[in-house]
């Protein structure tokens, strides 16, 4: 019988090798050829996959957001306080574990990439689709708050989705520049700490 293939689990595969390459030597050195030597692969190989380097490209950031969708997804939003669930949310879109910090640092450097593009290319349309999707997470989690009752009277919600959507990027540029400083605990503590700063009670 014929090898069966499995053409996404290869395009991932790609994809990761060009992950590596980037956040070893930077997106410039991404190149067809670098790509397929980290994937152990041959250079007509990897164009098979991805006929031109936008497209692969594209694919690899587009793998970023999809990674972090899915473990989103797969949260249980039960056991424990409303206010522990939102932070199992939050958890999955801060760089807490290797493969998390991969994430976060080849994310950076598409987006560097982006802003450095002359025209409003494809990484831009991934950048703002991404940012925008954080920005309604920010907003979900906070609306859940409040729906359960815990948050202070008063607090103005579009405001403080704005205030975490920016500590949360803030917190994982800090962590990527100095991982030693801001430490996995040392985000989940900030992290808790501002929550506690808007609920009625601690959790």
């Amino acid at each position: 019988m014929p090898k069966i293939v499995d053409h996404d689990a290869r395009r991932e595969e790609i994809a990761e090798a060009l992950w590596r390459v980037v956040r070893r030597d930077g997106i410039r050195a991404a190149s067809v050829r670098t790509i397929a030597a980290e994937a152990g692969w041959s250079a007509g190989a990897v164009r098979y996959y991805f006929p031109d380097q936008d497209g692969l490209l594209s694919f690899a950031m587009d793998l970023v957001s999809r990674r972090v969708t899915e473990r989103i997804s797969a949260i249980e939003p039960k056991g424990g306080s409303v206010q522990t669930v939102v932070l199992r949310y939050l958890d999955e879109v801060l760089p807490l574990d290797a493969e998390r910090r991969a994430e976060f640092d080849v994310w950076l450097a598409f987006m560097a990439q982006a802003r450095a593009e002359s025209d409003a290319g494809t990484l831009q349309e991934h950048v703002d689709t991404v940012h925008n999707g954080l920005r309604q997470l920010c907003d979900s989690l906070l609306h859940s708050l409040a729906d359960a009752g815990v948050l202070k009277d008063g607090l103005d919600l579009r405001r403080e989705v704005e205030l975490l959507h920016a500590l949360l990027d803030g917190l994982a540029l800090h962590a990527a520049i100095q991982p030693d400083r801001t430490t996995p605990a040392r985000l989940r503590q900030l992290m808790r700490r501002h929550l506690d700063s808007l609920m009625t009670e601690k959790p």
